[in-house]
């Protein structure tokens, strides 16, 4: 399977992927003091503000996304519309990049609707007809 084989919704999975490995990054950019990568998570558990909230959206996208990988490969092996299953797929992308936003700027009730869409959009993936 070469790179011109990936759809776009393939590349969103891959992605959506990297999402969490980003906010990890940025809770840990320019941060000072020790980090011993013996014990990373007793340093995540230390960390406020914005750091705390960059490493929760870190477990948030990664517990969002069997639910989008499992449904753009359901998508693909039932045939589903390419153009409406990537349009879809690159919502649901975009959402997140917008959830993450949010949630690093603490804007907890407009987070939650923007995460709601996000649900929603991998949920109508489900229902792409061929």
């Amino acid at each position: 399977m070469g790179l011109h084989h990936l759809t776009l919704a393939y590349w969103c999975v891959l992605i959506a992927a990297a999402l969490p490995y980003v906010c990890a990054w940025v809770a840990k950019a320019g941060a000072f003091g020790p980090r011993d990568n013996a014990a990373p998570r007793e340093w995540a558990a230390r960390q406020s503000g914005w750091r705390a909230r960059a490493m929760a959206a870190q477990a948030n996208s990664f517990e969002g996304l069997p639910l989008f990988i499992g449904a753009v490969v359901i998508a693909h092996q039932f045939g589903a519309a390419q153009g409406r299953l990537d349009a879809l797929a690159l919502s649901y992308v975009l959402l997140r990049v917008v959830y993450i936003s949010l949630y690093l700027r603490g804007r907890s009730m407009l987070r939650s609707l923007v995460w709601a869409l996000g649900l929603l959009a991998c949920i109508a993936i489900f229902f792409v007809s061929p």
